[in-house]
């Protein structure tokens, strides 16, 4: 009965417009003044929610992509995508996905891509006559690259959760965020061809080569942090701390557009964003902790095994359900809160706890474009000027293209243990 309370709790802060993290943290004070526990039991569970030597690198990553986008580095990116495939027919949307891909190796987070990439490419598009619901619409989309191309703070907390190897998922989210990016690509395509959207000269190899070097150190940011997770060199924790160093150096000493008193700014908005993420966590871990001690998660497993013990079914009723959570809640306190709950099913059925972590994260990262909480497409429609259903029309053929992606990763386990397999 009091899980019932609890959740109907959080349910109404929710559509009361209270943040995720106090909704659960009001909601689970209610539960413990009602069954008389203890309130200091709040800010030791939060302790154990956060206490952790991987969710270091949060900061981080946050942080280094902090600088990036002060620094040169996100326009750079832009600059060499459209110069290799801008001379195509919607040339400026495929670079949109394009610059996406790169920087989804780089600032693992969906939100910051819409907003940087947007901010950048969204009125490029508008100027070039793209319908300005389909530019806010591409831009959200394919900033849903950012959580599953490594690193990706979603794995992260994963990890974290669960003791799955975060190194492990990274390399599993490879092939999936590539998938993402090159049929959202064909899709941009076909519509700019039906639209008779602009296309860009084609650019001479010289440009090409020049573009390249301009934004080589960008790009080797990327390379940096995957074969120092992925050959032993450092931990994702550490990897983070190398970003930040490399942004920082790159930004200031090579393209020499980071000045030092812009980096007060840039620390102060990034401990705003990390303390924001970390209380989340922390109170999300408050929450968990009342459901497992209410027995949820027993409960759900055991509902979902009653209707059906077969795997595909299974999967469909997850995959169906974390989509439609992925509609109200944000995606690392459905994370936190869901996850542990949910991985004992997937164990029962046989289902590789990576290859779930991927399916899971991409499920929950779909609803960051989802209305009525898809906050990435509420930025990029901002940013666009357009209204949110405009933009969720256009939305739709994108849509598609993630779901198509989301069947692959859960029922061809191939799509993400591939790679890992063959590098051990």
């Amino acid at each position: 009965m009091m899980a019932l309370v609890l959740f109907l709790t959080f349910v109404l802060l929710v559509f009361l417009g209270v943040p995720i993290a106090f909704s659960l943290g009001l909601s689970a004070l209610l539960y413990l003044v009602v069954m008389d526990i203890p309130l200091n039991v709040i800010p030791q569970k939060m302790y154990v929610g956060i206490d952790s030597f991987t969710l270091l690198c949060i900061p981080g990553f946050v942080l280094a992509g902090n600088l990036m986008n002060v620094g040169g580095i996100t326009n750079r990116i832009i600059q060499f995508a459209n110069s290799v495939i801008g001379f195509i027919r919607g040339g400026l949307g495929l670079a949109t996905v394009g610059s996406s891909m790169v920087f989804a190796g780089i600032s693992g987070t969906a939100l910051a891509e819409t907003a940087s990439l947007g901010s950048v490419l969204i009125p490029a598009m508008k100027r070039e006559r793209y319908d300005a619901g389909f530019a806010s619409a591409l831009v959200a989309s394919a900033s849903t690259i950012g959580p599953i191309i490594p690193p990706s703070l979603p794995m992260i907390i994963v990890g974290t959760l669960t003791g799955i190897s975060v190194g492990k998922m990274f390399v599993a989210g490879i092939v999936p965020g590539v998938l993402i990016g090159i049929l959202l690509m064909a899709v941009v395509y076909v519509i700019s061809v039906r639209r008779g959207y602009p296309k860009g000269e084609r650019q001479p190899l010289s440009v090409v080569v020049k573009s390249f070097f301009n934004a080589f150190w960008a790009i080797m940011m990327t390379v940096l942090i995957l074969y120092g997770i992925l050959g032993g060199l450092f931990t994702p924790t550490e990897a983070s701390v190398m970003a930040v160093l490399y942004a920082l150096v790159v930004g200031k000493f090579i393209y020499r557009e980071l000045r030092f008193r812009d980096l007060p700014k840039i620390f102060v908005s990034s401990m705003i964003s990390s303390a924001g993420i970390m209380i989340l966590v922390g109170l999300a871990n408050l929450f968990g902790w009342i459901l497992v001690s209410e027995q949820i998660p027993q409960l759900i497993a055991e509902t979902i095994l009653s209707i059906s013990t077969n795997k595909y079914v299974v999967l469909l009723l997850i995959n169906l359900f974390l989509l439609f959570v992925g509609l109200f809640m944000e995606t690392i306190a459905a994370l936190v809160i869901l996850f542990p709950v949910l991985l004992p099913v997937a164990l029962e059925i046989g289902m590789d706890p990576v290859q779930f972590g991927v399916m899971v994260v991409l499920n929950l990262v779909i609803g960051l474009v989802t209305p009525p909480v898809g906050v990435c497409l509420f930025v990029a429609a901002g940013i666009g000027k357009v209204t949110l259903g405009r933009a969720a029309r256009a939305l739709l053929p994108f849509l598609a293209v993630e779901l198509i992606v989301l069947f692959l990763v859960a029922y061809v386990p191939g799509v993400t243990l591939y790679l890992p397999k063959l590098l051990g």
